[in-house]
């Protein structure tokens, strides 16, 4: 497939995303009033299977998952899921991988987008100031604790921010400070996924995104220390498997 076709498709792509999720989202603020939360999300989660078919179709891009056998069969109990960010669509593909609505932790300024962030602000998450850690840290600890209350999965990225395919950012303490505080377990998750939509690129290249759900992360008898070094280590050792022509220099 020559450059210029990949290009093409591309452009197609987020001439489509652009379009289907002003209507998703336009259909969510639309029902608002008449509506539930997880009914809400239910939208969501069949945007984002929508999305993925869609970009398989024309940019060539499929999905496995691995370890869904590490995934607590009880859905009652409680997780956090840390994971890899190394593009846009992990944030689409995730409401489709797990079978629990999801509560992300985002940038506040997502809101700011006319519907997608009126949408999103409906789904009641946990949205962040990054230029305030401190209080960053304290909303994450708080709401956190009420969304597991609430029976949701939380969802957060803890490099913070999209990395580029074969770098490693330190992660932040956040996700693994709110596990020690409810003494919520952790799923470690990595996909290689900035192999085939890297990161502020609009050229996608076709390919198989690997998702690798790890092995429960057990946090009693840890320290916030222990934990988060055994969490990088999971999840840095596991993407050096997944990709290892990213990290060959």
């Amino acid at each position: 497939m020559t450059i210029l076709i990949l290009w093409l498709r591309s452009l197609l792509f987020y001439l489509f995303l652009f379009a289907y999720v002003t209507l998703c989202a336009s259909i969510v603020v639309i029902m608002i009033p008449f509506s539930s939360t997880s009914a809400r999300y239910q939208i969501g989660v069949f945007w984002s299977k929508t999305t993925l078919w869609v970009l398989a179709k024309l940019c060539g891009i499929e999905y496995r998952v691995q370890g869904l056998e590490n995934i607590p069969k009880d859905e009652k109990t409680p997780l956090i899921i840390l994971g890899k960010h190394q593009s846009a669509w992990e944030t689409i593909a995730y409401p489709s991988v797990f079978p629990k609505p999801l509560c992300f932790v985002f940038k506040r300024e997502l809101l700011y987008l006319p519907f997608f962030g009126w949408a999103l602000a409906s789904l009641k998450m946990i949205h962040i100031n990054r230029g305030d850690a401190e209080k960053a840290r304290v909303l994450v600890a708080s709401q956190g604790k009420l969304q597991l209350a609430e029976g949701k999965w939380i969802a957060i990225y803890p490099e913070g921010t999209r990395t580029r395919a074969g770098s490693f950012s330190p992660y932040r303490k956040g996700g693994v400070r709110l596990a020690l505080a409810t003494q919520t377990n952790i799923l470690p998750v990595a996909q290689n996924s900035g192999r085939f939509w890297p990161r502020n690129s609009i050229l996608k290249r076709p390919g198989v995104i690997t998702v690798s759900i790890g092995s429960v992360i057990e946090v009693a008898g840890k320290n916030e220390v222990e934990l988060q070094q055994e969490l990088e280590t999971v999840i840095e050792s596991e993407m050096h498997r997944l990709d290892p022509h990213s990290y060959h220099h």
